[in-house]
């Protein structure tokens, strides 16, 4: 593997090292000679990521796959997930960065999990494109925090920028609810949010359902139908997702050999990781690494 690959960005910024919230235009980002690393790459983020695209037409990829983009789109990319950009000389936006303690630190534990929502891909796709008077009312928000951010920034900006970015988050939940585009207030949720994070956090460990329905004090069945009603997949089938996931950034974004993200990941002997890789994704691991 290239080293280039090996990139797993940290949130820094060094003009204001002690706030948790960054913002740049999307034109500015391949000018900037301070990065340690190429947007154009895969990389992995430690941090989430609103963008607005405002003029123009490109791409962007977010774990794997290609997202066309142009005026309207905003792409969504929370904290552990691997993305890259296009460069495209007619394409203009704006990116907002933020850490997840940069709204916790704000908000209440109920309302930060709903804001964190709008980022969670198995809830929704990652792409929205907004209407007209959407994208003026996005826009809106995006320029207040731009004037704040780059022109006030006194003592009060950053409680400013916080309130402004949940507003922000907060609109594009309901634009993405009203058209349909995210799992909203439905039955079940918070236990599959609870049932995700286990997974996200406990997969290296184990795949097993029992695992996860002792974890949440409930039985396979209960947990097979609350992964049915918010994903309609079983449980089995989500955590074979997430773990799927999970192997395949490593595979792109790491140079360990095979046999060190079988150990990794779990398995104890290789070849079963090479059947478990093969059946969920009908590749051995060598040919989906040398894809990318």
């Amino acid at each position: 593997m290239d080293e280039e690959k090996l990139i797993q960005v940290k949130f820094q910024n060094k003009a204001r090292p002690d706030s948790a919230f960054d913002m740049l235009k999307l034109e500015e980002l391949f000018r900037r000679k301070s990065l340690d690393h190429n947007p154009e790459n895969l990389h992995k983020v430690e941090f989430f990521i609103i963008l607005l695209i405002t003029e123009g037409q490109g791409y962007h990829t977010i774990d794997f796959t290609d997202y066309k983009c142009e005026k309207g789109t905003v792409v969504t990319i929370r904290k552990d997930q691997i993305h890259k950009f296009f460069r495209s000389d007619n394409v203009k936006g704006h990116l907002l960065l933020f850490t997840d303690e940069f709204l916790v630190s704000y908000l209440e534990k109920q309302e930060n999990q709903k804001s964190m929502q709008l980022f969670n891909e198995f809830l929704g796709v990652p792409k929205i494109q907004l209407s007209q008077s959407d994208f003026e009312t996005v826009k809106n928000i995006v320029h207040r925090i731009d004037e704040e951010y780059f022109e006030t920034m006194d003592v009060h900006s950053l409680s400013i920028i916080r309130s402004e970015l949940h507003i922000l988050i907060t609109q594009l939940y309901r634009i993405k609810s009203q058209s349909d585009q995210i799992i909203a207030d439905k039955k079940y949720l918070p236990e599959f949010i609870t049932f995700q994070n286990l997974v996200e956090n406990h997969v290296v460990r184990t795949t097993r359902v029992k695992d996860y329905a002792d974890m949440m004090a409930l039985s396979t069945k209960t947990l097979n139908t609350i992964s049915r009603n918010i994903v309609n997949k079983s449980a089995k089938e989500f955590i074979d997702e997430i773990c799927s996931k999970q192997i395949k950034r490593l595979l792109i974004n790491t140079s360990h050999s095979i046999k060190e993200i079988s150990f990794m990941m779990g398995f104890e002997e290789t070849t079963n990781f090479y059947k478990y890789f093969k059946r969920q994704l009908g590749m051995t691991p060598e040919q989906f690494r040398a894809s990318f």
